[in-house]
């Protein structure tokens, strides 16, 4: 793990230690997750219904994007609680593991990059320590997955809020670049926080493809239920 990740961790741990916290899908004081916010984040993982956007892979997921599980998504990801990558970084596992079940085999993991400025906002690309955290907690389990930096914001975009399946496609068309030589031929698993029209993970697996690597799906840790029912269960479970 990086020296800056660790320092990160261990700060975050020291704070919540000495300050008041709250749990970040309920609002219970004096615990950053509690028993129940934490069980929505639990397997098994499944596979998510299809996003209507053209070209996103297969997806798997382990809750919906919905209720708490949303709530601390929102946290985590903008309201700087850097103490949920660890168990956010556990789902992801979950999805991962079943992602890999139900997919041809192996795969590098490969985080949907954010963008500049949200890096900028956030001290970190979230989603690139959630994948590390992801694959420690694999290689805890057994399972060797690493994690590569493949993509990259090729431009700006806008805030995708409040943009439809059709607008959000457009919006990121274009938006990610792949590093070509390193790709190519490489078998890849996306993996990202939240997947909601799939404009995001199609535009990624395109910017992939493009560059020679064979995506194999795509996991995340929650994902926006569509109003039929399509869940397929798998039985594997890394909590």
């Amino acid at each position: 793990m990086p020296v800056l990740e660790v320092l990160r961790e261990g700060w975050t741990a020291l704070a919540a230690a000495v300050l008041p916290v709250d749990c970040a899908g309920c609002a219970r004081p004096d615990v950053a997750l509690c028993h129940t916010c934490r069980g929505e984040l639990t397997g098994p993982g499944y596979v998510a219904d299809r996003p209507p956007a053209p070209g996103c892979p297969p997806v798997t997921a382990v809750t919906e994007y919905a209720g708490r599980a949303r709530a601390v998504l929102v946290a985590w990801k903008d309201h700087g609680r850097h103490d949920l990558v660890r168990p956010l970084g556990g789902a992801l596992a979950t999805s991962v593991a079943a992602a890999l079940l139900a997919g041809p085999g192996p795969a590098v993991l490969v985080p949907v990059p954010s963008a500049r400025r949200a890096v900028r906002a956030r001290g970190e690309d979230v989603v690139k320590a959630m994948a590390r955290r992801a694959a420690l907690r694999l290689a805890e389990a057994g399972v060797d997955v690493p994690v590569a930096a493949l993509l990259r914001p090729a431009r700006r975009v806008r805030d995708q809020a409040g943009l439809g399946a059709t607008e959000r496609t457009a919006n990121l068309a274009g938006a990610f670049v792949a590093r070509e030589r390193v790709a190519a031929g490489l078998p890849c698993l996306l993996v990202d926080d939240v997947v909601t029209t799939g404009s995001t993970l199609a535009e990624a697996a395109r910017a992939l493809t493009a560059a020679g690597a064979d995506v194999r799906g795509a996991a995340v840790v929650a994902a926006t239920r569509r109003r039929y029912p399509a869940r397929v269960p798998i039985n594997r479970d890394l909590d």
